[in-house]
């Protein structure tokens, strides 16, 4: 299977609809890919919400998606992040039109990128399992249980576990998932409050105790605490007086909380798949690694997974690209997990440091956090996902591998209108026209400053080719590497 199939078969089968597999299907399908989206809960997106945060680079994902304006309307802006109790962090200068993070619930991502996906003609298959998964050296077949029990098969080029943490597309392939639990018997609520919260986001950590309070905005908000002392299993009884007991100790008052719809235990885990790809098999978002809720960079982390992945398989399903552009994906999006476990995982440990090495370890850190504005323009970089860059080839330009912000094109345009489509963009000093006639997949435009550099932008705002003096003949050999 090349990649071209009927009209009633999918090119690739997305296991798990969660922003992940939401975000890929959507750009699949935007990109004229048939794509079929299988998900065994029914058609329900949840108001019980995981995820809180949406960092400034996922925001900038959405805008080239032409989603971000109507997202930001669902949430509340926070302006300045608060670290170990004493250390604030202005986000007012993140190099990014979304110099800020925005608070709003998990459904409220979700509902738009399903939205999104149904108007590009994703096919959904709701309350429908994936039971068995086969590959060969031309596609992939899936076998599936639907909502009846009824049994079927789908084949496919290529399929993508976006399925979660328990991955049975992971299983599939043989991988495994190692990693260890950082935190055990964390407690969840979602509840009323009799008083309002000083902050947009209640965190804190003293001694033994930590919690974190956010707005749904639907009046609820989710608490999550912690007590050092109170490691129990999962399926351990929890009621609210318990709640209220970590939170009163981590934040000096529980804020009158009451009438919660909803109370769990969990334990959160740092575990990373050793490969994001086997043969024609992909993993994405928390199939491929889970981190703590620390910085709040899980749900972030795998939506710009989808991002980097769907472009690529766009451009090798349509006959564009090389299967070999697929090999990219992990070589780009494995050591930005592997750092987000560490980073995730270094706030948490460090917020809840209790001897006194890593009681002065913290202080040391949040010195030069606060002093040092290299160091936390790079811890910013990080969380908020901006400071990222991928391996560039040897030789290359300098800027080739980083992410573009949303620069001013002529005539009054930006970028990242450009991108929506998922195009890739041409910017050029001079005017350029594309003798390929690659209008569907490929805008052209002018810096609105002076600047020379010639930039081929991918899909996903990143850099794929550049140079600082380059001819016509240059440029259209740059196309065609890389545009196909």
């Amino acid at each position: 299977m090349n990649g071209t199939t009927g009209t009633n078969t999918p090119a690739v089968i997305v296991i798990g609809s969660g922003p992940t597999g939401l975000l890929l299907a959507g750009d699949l399908a935007t990109a004229g890919v048939p794509v079929t989206l299988v998900e065994k809960r029914p058609h329900k997106i949840s108001n019980l919400s995981r995820a809180f945060a949406v960092h400034a680079r996922t925001l900038e994902q959405f805008d080239a998606r032409g989603l971000a304006d109507e997202l930001e309307a669902t949430g509340q802006r926070l302006q300045r992040l608060r670290l170990f109790g004493r250390l604030t962090i202005a986000l007012d200068s993140l190099p990014s039109r979304f110099n800020h993070l925005l608070i709003t619930p998990q459904y409220e991502v979700e509902k738009l990128l399903e939205r999104r996906a149904v108007e590009a003609g994703v096919d959904f298959r709701y309350e429908t399992r994936m039971t068995r998964l086969t590959q060969d050296t031309d596609g992939v077949t899936v076998e599936l249980r639907g909502p009846g029990g009824e049994e079927s098969s789908l084949r496919a080029a290529y399929v993508v576990g976006a399925d979660g943490m328990r991955s049975a597309v992971r299983d599939a392939i043989g991988l495994t998932f190692p990693g260890h639990s950082v935190i055990r018997s964390v407690v969840l609520a979602d509840v009323l409050l009799a008083e309002k919260p000083e902050t947009l986001l209640a965190v804190n950590a003293v001694g033994d105790a930590f919690a974190f309070i956010a707005p749904f905005g639907d009046g609820y908000y989710r608490v999550i605490g912690w007590h050092r002392g109170r490691d129990v299993a999962d399926s351990e009884p929890l009621d609210l007086d318990e709640v209220k007991e970590i939170t009163r100790m981590a934040l000096g008052t529980d804020y009158g909380m009451h009438d919660a719809r909803w109370m769990s235990r969990f334990h959160s885990d740092e575990r990373q798949a050793p490969a994001y790809r086997v043969g024609r098999v992909f993993l994405a978002g928390d199939a491929a690694h889970v981190h703590t809720p620390a910085g709040g960079q899980g749900m972030n982390t795998g939506l710009q997974d989808a991002a980097n992945l769907g472009w690529k398989l766009a451009q090798v399903v349509t006959g564009h690209a090389a299967p070999a552009l697929l090999d990219t994906y992990h070589s780009e999006r494995h050591p930005v997990g592997k750092a987000v476990l560490r980073s995730s995982g270094g706030i948490v440990r460090l917020a809840m440091a209790k001897t006194p090495w890593t009681l002065v370890l913290r202080a040391a850190i949040t010195t030069v956090l606060d002093t040092v504005a290299p160091a936390r323009r790079r811890m910013l970089g990080q969380l908020t996902g901006i400071g990222y860059r991928y391996p560039a080839p040897r030789g290359a330009h300098a800027l080739t591998g980083t992410r573009v912000p949303d620069v001013a094109l002529a005539d009054g345009a930006r970028l990242y209108e450009a991108l929506r489509g998922g195009r890739f963009v041409l910017i050029t000093p001079d005017a350029h026209e594309d003798p390929a006639g690659r209008d569907g997949r490929l805008a052209v435009a002018r810096w609105a400053s002076d600047r020379r550099t010639a930039l081929l932008v991918r899909p996903d705002g990143y850099v794929a080719w550049a140079s600082d003096s380059a001819t016509a003949t240059d440029i259209d050999a740059a196309l065609a590497a890389h545009v196909g």
